[in-house]
């Protein structure tokens, strides 16, 4: 079967390989991939800045934002033939750490978690694939070929579930106003599901885009070009930087309403250094009570609330958001960003 593999730490190794059927140590459940979702984690991994392969393999089959229909499954298992699924990015550590122990492995404190399609486990990038039951999503039809758009929306859920906590620290705390840095993919997601708690939405970019001014406007949103010194005095209750631009992660701290929360979604390459006001920065942070923090993968919970907050959603302003399908044999070209990219999906029809 055709498989999207790279040798990880080597750079443009991306080729399409033939290879054998996956092994039942998998998963139990055999899913034919219908679409693969396309990231930064994944052009890091093919540049050979990042990636594990499996013990004892020199290749990695890569792909973590997946879309699929269950083949066979046992029964009793919960799935079916003819299911449209996800699979479950992260697997807990074996030790385990008291988070994975409770499952939250999106939290892993020791780092000896596994990931699919990142790190010492093979991805959903292949024809044909296994999954554990317990790591793997069942959609309804509404969803469709919106479906590949899961695993972002988890990310962006736990990033919301966490805020959400923290917020609660006062009583009183009624958020009104976010602000979202960034109008790729996660951008947007972190914006459509402000706008369905009601919050007026602000999304920022340094691209002008008719097609994100558009997205951004029918969420109810505004839309800005620029940087955040041009939106002059606003100061949002909640800031989502999701570019990981280090310039942009700089200027958005201290820049919230008092009581603010900023989540860094966004990840930084490393040796990038700027002039900060640290006094300036602890002053204005710890009179206005103010909150960082960062934000990374999901647990099967945000999957799920992923899901939900896909079916509140628009379906035509979803399919908006996927704007290329690269076929699977020339899965390369999805690395390749274009001016008018959002999500580039590779498609295994």
């Amino acid at each position: 079967m055709r498989a999207l593999t790279v040798a990880p730490n080597v750079a443009n190794s991306a080729r399409v390989d033939d290879i054998a059927e996956p092994p039942l140590s998998d998963g139990a459940v055999l899913v034919r991939a219908k679409a693969l979702g396309v990231c930064g984690t994944d052009r890091e991994i093919v540049s050979g800045a990042y990636g594990w392969a499996p013990p004892g393999a020199s290749r990695l089959v890569i792909g973590h934002e997946s879309l699929g229909e269950v083949r066979a499954a046992p029964p009793g298992c919960g799935f079916d033939p003819g299911d449209l699924v996800v699979g479950i990015v992260r697997r807990p550590d074996p030790v385990p750490c008291p988070s994975c122990a409770a499952g939250e492995w999106d939290m892993c404190r020791n780092g000896r978690y596994t990931e699919r399609g990142i790190k010492e486990r093979n991805g959903y990038g292949s024809d044909f694939f296994r999954v554990e039951p317990e790591f793997l999503v069942r959609l309804n039809g509404t969803l469709g070929a919106e479906g590949v758009l899961v695993e972002p929306t988890s990310v962006v859920a736990k990033a919301w579930d966490h805020t959400e906590r923290i917020g609660q620290r006062s009583r009183a705390w009624q958020p009104k106003t976010l602000l979202v840095t960034g109008a790729g993919p996660i951008g947007l997601l972190a914006a459509m599901i402000g706008a369905q708690r009601g919050l007026d939405v602000h999304v920022l970019d340094h691209h002008d885009s008719a097609l994100k001014r558009t997205l951004v406007r029918d969420l109810g949103g505004t839309f800005h070009l620029g940087s955040i010194a041009d939106l002059g005095h606003f100061a949002p209750d909640i800031l989502m930087e999701c570019t990981g631009a280090p310039v942009v992660v700089r200027d958005v701290l201290g820049h919230t309403a008092s009581g603010g929360i900023v989540c860094l979604v966004g990840v930084s390459a490393p040796g990038h250094d700027f002039d900060v006001d640290l006094g300036l920065l602890n002053r204005t942070m710890v009179l206005d009570n103010d909150t960082v923090f960062g934000s990374v993968n999901a647990n099967r919970q945000h999957y799920e609330d992923a899901v939900a907050a896909l079916q509140r959603a628009d379906k035509k302003w979803l399919s908006r958001l996927i704007t290329r399908r690269v076929p699977a044999e020339r899965w390369t070209e999805a690395l390749k960003s274009e001016p008018d990219d959002i999500k580039v999906v590779v498609d295994f029809a």
